[in-house]
């Protein structure tokens, strides 16, 4: 079998940031340099050839970019930024046609960034999955991955070409469910994951899941983007007072997604088809079984980002913090009825005091998000940080009203 050299720049360099897949066609190469006179002939008479050669180059160039875009997601191009190191610029996928995405690609690039990780204890074991953050060594994972264990557990990473590492917990951050580890002695030739905007999400979107479900390595499900901004806790039975210290529950404002992800997948990639890292996939729905049924959520990367480098520099993440106890309610909004967060308490001194909240005002959105009860309006508020500015929308008495509140911090535990 043979396969066509790739195609070549008009220059005849390659360009080193780009990866043409085998097959394309080859760019015509231009039968002598520019204002080099041919003989016997004028420079009045020479401009007509040159010309003619220029416009055949031009159509023949256009006629491969044509041929690129139409074939619907049959080419795609690896690339980092020009002038980048590695680290600094993780390589990234350029689909022909994004609605349509060649996944073998984006697997080729993504899989190297994805780790399995196993946490073995006295205590028992368990598996999961990791994202590589930097080249360091710096692994975003979820907290309920290393926190199985305790605190004599033993972490290895392996990655994706099978070479296995020790790795330490540099910290965890339990309200989002998020961790850093560290690998010991860690590899120079890491592939730190290219991140993505999950603010730029669409329902309906395509995107990738990568991890180790059920200790099966490097596995890829493709789905869509189901839903957005879906609030999630990994508690079964949260407090009533969720907001309480020493009992809040895991909940995220998750991405939710249809690629399929099982136990063992918690900590992977949720990436688009560019391969960048949307979500930390983390939990799924199930009817009474431990088996994907086509719902599971991701933490947004936006998020976990933010975690993950407060993790790596102070070892704790700070969260924002509104200071009120909501429940479900149903509110009177002119004419028709909407779900929102009745508060219950307001604490002394906090934001929302300041911001004159009080018992019985009903927030129903966040930034123009919309809030449909409690879960909604912690994660909402727990996926910002300290300093941060929100507006609410709050009913009161059927008239609403907009406040602006400035979130404080809410340090959380780590080890």
């Amino acid at each position: 079998m043979t396969h066509n050299p790739p195609p070549q720049p008009p220059n005849g360099q390659q360009d080193p940031d780009v990866t043409y897949p085998p097959g394309s066609p080859q760019t015509p190469s231009e039968p002598h340099q520019a204002g080099s006179p041919q003989p016997g002939l004028e420079p009045a008479q020479q401009a007509q050839p040159r010309r003619w050669v220029e416009l055949v180059a031009v159509a023949a160039l256009a006629a491969i970019l044509a041929a690129i875009l139409s074939s619907a997601g049959t080419y795609a191009l690896t690339r980092g930024d020009v002038g980048a190191s590695p680290a600094a610029s993780p390589p990234r996928v350029v689909q022909a046609n994004p609605a349509a995405p060649n996944w073998t690609v984006t697997a080729a690039v993504v899989s190297p960034c994805v780790v399995a990780i196993t946490v073995v204890s006295g205590q028992g074991g368990s598996q999961g999955s990791g994202v590589i953050f930097n080249a360091r060594g710096d692994i975003m994972t979820n907290n309920h991955v290393v926190a199985v264990g305790g605190q004599g557990s033993k972490i290895s990473v392996t990655l994706n070409d099978k070479r296995v590492y020790d790795a330490t917990v540099v910290g965890t951050d339990p309200p989002s469910d998020l961790a850093v580890i560290r690998m010991v002695a860690a590899p120079n030739d890491l592939k730190p994951i290219a991140l993505g905007d999950a603010d730029t999400l669409k329902v309906g979107e395509p995107v990738m899941a990568v991890g180790n479900p059920l200790g099966l390595a490097g596995t890829v499900t493709t789905g869509i983007v189901s839903a957005l901004d879906r609030p999630v806790t990994a508690s079964a039975q949260p407090s009533p007072d969720p907001f309480a210290q020493g009992a809040e529950p895991a909940v995220t404002n998750a991405v939710q997604t249809s690629a399929p992800i099982n136990p063992g997948n918690s900590g992977g990639a949720l990436v688009n088809g560019g391969g960048l890292l949307v979500g930390i996939n983390s939990s799924i729905a199930t009817l009474g079984s431990s088996g994907n049924i086509g719902i599971g959520f991701a933490i947004p990367v936006n998020e976990s980002k933010s975690v993950a480098e407060q993790l790596i520099t102070s070892g704790k993440a700070v969260h924002g913090f509104l200071g009120v106890t909501p429940r479900d309610a149903i509110v009177v909004d002119g004419p028709a009825k909407r779900p929102a967060a009745a508060i219950i308490n307001v604490g002394s001194g906090t934001p929302a005091e300041q911001a004159g909240l009080k018992v019985g005002d009903a927030i129903i959105a966040v930034d123009g998000e919309p809030i449909d009860g409690a879960l909604s309006l912690i994660a909402q508020v727990r996926e910002r940080t300290a300093g941060d500015k929100i507006t609410l929308t709050v009913l009161s008495d059927g008239k609403t009203r907009q406040v602006s509140v400035t979130l404080a911090g809410s340090p959380t535990t780590s080890r």
